[in-house]
């Protein structure tokens, strides 16, 4: 009989030990099990939560109460529109159970968000492998885990925090989920979408391309609302001209008439529905040229001269970019600048452009820096006197997917130069293996 009363006070004291090492991811009650009261958009919530230590640290689940808030990067989206989402748990349901202290960054949060109203669903959210130091007894640090989601419907979205997991890498990998004890939990965040509005599909094809002063050139269309009075009218670069006639859209949204255009600076003919031109309820310009070839009075002379189209073209100033070294075990931020990029249209006509570019990932010794950790803050200036005006793509991620560095509108008259560029930011992970990395950020205009 004492050999097996000896055996189980081994296996006892051997888990015992265990636990005690693992001590940051068995979980201990720090509060109640009791909800507040049903919280306001964009607040901290409480909700009851079930967390299961990991086997090994012998330690029953626990119920216990979590403190967290959830915020959007735009609480006004369109349908289409990306909405980035942070969950922030602002108190763990657990603290330390041990006398151990525990290391920093050994903590690795995933978890996921509760869509609701308009559109339902759940967003994956991840943190980084980042916390403090936390001592015997002491309460588990707050952290944060971002995500994305697409919008695909108008109206009110909540967002509610919903399960999430720590995956601790001190001794062995282990994890603790917690699980939200009575789903969904309360709202924290609102989000209103609004619809886009409808796509204009009104679209214009002429007879010719060009004719003589006074000449009727017929138009047809389609796209336009039935029954409708549509106006077509010649342009002069932005401007219209007296050219102007009336037709009905049949019941199919379909037009067809003739303009007689005369005036010798006319570019282009538009259609419209409305008192005047909207790009909303209009289509075109077409690109029309009107021919003079009125006879000269006897003793004159015609002088004439051509503008030839060119090319959109780009240029950079450099091939290369080194970005600042960061420190292993530290990791974050390695800025830098992107070389500057010229981009001159001399096409003419009414296209805009747009510059775009995507990296690879960042390979090195071993190991490798994930595409989607570049971003860029990107920036463009327009040559005075060029008819179109340059903007700057949005902040964000750059990725292996892309995103856009700079672009200018069609217009009725487009052209320029312009030359861009970007702040750089690599977020290095802490761990990662020294060495140098790199990757490769294509840039494509079009």
């Amino acid at each position: 009989m004492g050999s097996p009363r000896s055996s189980g006070s081994t296996r006892g004291s051997r888990r015992r030990r265990w636990a005690s090492l693992l001590g940051a991811t068995a979980l201990a009650v720090t509060a109640g099990g009791a909800l507040a009261a049903p919280a306001v958009a964009a607040s901290n919530v409480d909700f009851a939560t079930h967390c299961i230590p990991p086997a090994i640290a012998g330690l029953p689940p626990i119920d216990g109460t979590t403190t967290a808030k959830i915020t959007a990067d735009n609480t006004s989206p369109q349908v289409g529109d990306t909405v980035t989402v942070t969950y922030t748990v602002v108190t763990p349901a657990a603290s330390n159970p041990t006398d151990l202290a525990l290391p920093a960054d050994i903590m690795t949060p995933t978890g996921k968000v509760t869509l609701g109203g308009a559109q339902t669903g759940s967003v994956t959210v991840t943190g980084p492998r980042q916390n403090p130091p936390v001592p015997g007894r002491g309460a588990f640090p707050s952290f944060s885990m971002t995500g994305t989601f697409t919008v695909t419907t108008p109206g009110a979205i909540t967002l509610s925090p919903g399960d999430y997991n720590i995956h601790t890498s001190y001794i062995l990998e282990l994890d603790t989920p917690c699980t939200v004890t009575d789903p969904p939990a309360p709202v924290s965040e609102t989000v209103t979408a609004a619809d886009n509005p409808p796509a204009n599909t009104r679209a214009i094809s002429l007879g010719s391309a060009s004719g003589s002063p006074g000449a009727a050139v017929a138009v047809t269309g389609s796209g336009f609302t039935a029954g409708a009075t549509v106006t077509l009218a010649g342009r002069s670069a932005s401007a219209q001209t007296a050219d102007t006639a009336t037709v009905t859209a049949d019941a199919q949204g379909g037009i067809s008439g003739s303009l007689v255009v005369s005036d010798l600076t006319t570019t282009g003919v538009v259609a419209y529905e409305g008192g005047a031109w909207s790009s909303d309820l209009g289509a075109g310009p077409v690109a029309y040229v009107v021919i003079d070839d009125q006879p000269v009075p006897e003793g004159s002379q015609k002088v004439t001269t051509t503008v030839r189209a060119g090319t959109l073209s780009m240029s950079q100033a450099g091939d290369a970019v080194q970005l600042s070294a960061v420190d292993f075990g530290q990791g974050g931020a390695s800025t830098g600048a992107l070389q500057t990029v010229t981009v001159k249209d001399f096409r003419g006509g009414p296209a805009g452009w747009s510059l775009t570019g995507k990296v690879t990932d960042f390979s090195g010794p071993g190991a490798k820096i994930d595409a989607g950790k570049l971003s860029w803050t990107p920036a463009c200036t327009t040559k005075a006197g060029s008819p179109s005006t340059c903007q700057a793509g949005s902040a964000g991620t750059v990725g292996a997917s892309g995103a856009t560095l700079a672009s200018t509108p069609d217009g009725t008259a487009t052209g320029g130069e312009f030359t861009t560029g970007a702040q750089l930011s690599l977020d290095v992970p802490s761990f990662t293996p020294p060495g140098s990395y790199a990757g490769v950020l294509t840039l494509t205009l079009t």
